[in-house]
């Protein structure tokens, strides 16, 4: 398995020449689908089909962003805008009974409309903590206040959607709900001290065993004063591996958000030598792919051999 260790978007709703041209080439380790690539259920099993032909394999990571709520990809198919994290946090919260049969339900019907189209993960669950601070952009993707609820709700939302082959990817480890600013507009300064992250916004991450983990573009100032999480080596190693003990393969957010200040080169090599695994690549801009697949390395051993261990799970 000779791939290229970055997951990216593509623009349309059917490949271009140069798309299939990098997927023949540098052979990317994965796809994102977002809303602008998907017109209806026939066309994105089509697309996800015509990705898998050209890498060969029927199992290729096809990748999608589905929350739920305002963050639903899956809207041409069935409007899931209603159905946020928040909304199930407060389901859970309020009448327990009715949570457990409707969060099946919903996840059940996501999975369904992913395995007919060949989509095999879903970023989810966001397992950020929701605090009185948190960004607006945010607050409703969040489960819970309480971390014992997020951790319970997004171990149940990794367990789902596993019965159902789907793998999943939390995010944004390893915390971003006490975050006042929006990353994909600017770096958010995360101040709390270490006793506190580990007993509230860590430990959610901590009780969740996840296939894949997506960081979090922010500074964690107890920990690194300098970097955010995805280019600190003290924030991977010392935090994500060792404290919070995830052993998964570990996805940068995306690369080009505005909370990253450098190149989009130099942002994912800063990723890759702190200790990110893949580097994720999601607006499609063919021209920013160009150059980020000369740069970015094959996978190592661990990311193949973590690879197709996952892989065994969906077959």
């Amino acid at each position: 398995m000779k791939r290229k260790a970055i997951i990216i978007g593509i623009k349309g709703k059917v490949l271009t020449n140069d798309e299939i041209h990098i997927l023949k080439s540098y052979k990317p380790w994965g796809i994102i689908l977002f809303s602008r690539n998907i017109f209806d259920i026939i066309q994105l099993k089509s697309l996800v089909t015509s990705i898998k032909k050209i890498m060969n394999d029927k199992n290729y990571p096809i990748l999608i962003d589905q929350e739920g709520g305002a963050v639903s990809r899956l809207n041409q198919v069935i409007d899931f805008s209603l159905f946020s994290q928040s909304y199930f946090g407060n389901l859970y919260k309020n009448k327990k009974l009715n949570f457990f049969n409707y969060y099946r339900i919903y996840v059940e019907a996501v999975s369904k409309i992913l395995r007919i189209t060949g989509i095999n993960i879903n970023t989810v669950p966001v397992l950020d903590l929701r605090s009185q601070q948190t960004h607006k952009s945010l607050n409703h993707r969040c489960f819970s206040y309480n971390h014992k609820i997020t951790s319970k709700l997004g171990q149940m939302c990794i367990d789902l959607y596993k019965k159902n082959k789907i793998l999943t990817v939390v995010k944004h480890i390893p915390g971003l709900g006490l975050s006042k600013r929006d990353s994909h507009f600017d770096l958010p300064v995360i101040k709390l001290n270490k006793k506190f992250l580990k007993k509230n916004d860590f430990k959610v991450f901590k009780d969740c065993k996840p296939f894949y983990a997506m960081t979090a573009h922010a500074i964690y100032s107890d920990y690194d004063a300098v970097n955010p999480a995805t280019h600190s080596e003290i924030i991977i190693q010392k935090v994500i591996r060792e404290i919070i003990g995830f052993k998964g393969i570990l996805m940068s957010d995306d690369i080009s958000m505005k909370a990253l200040k450098y190149s989009l080169v130099e942002n994912s090599k800063r990723a890759l030598d702190a200790g990110c695994n893949l580097i994720l690549h999601c607006n499609g801009n063919i021209n920013e792919i160009k150059q980020l697949v000369k740069f970015i390395p094959t996978i190592d051993k661990f990311v193949k051999k973590k690879t197709s261990d996952f892989t065994k799970l969906i077959m």
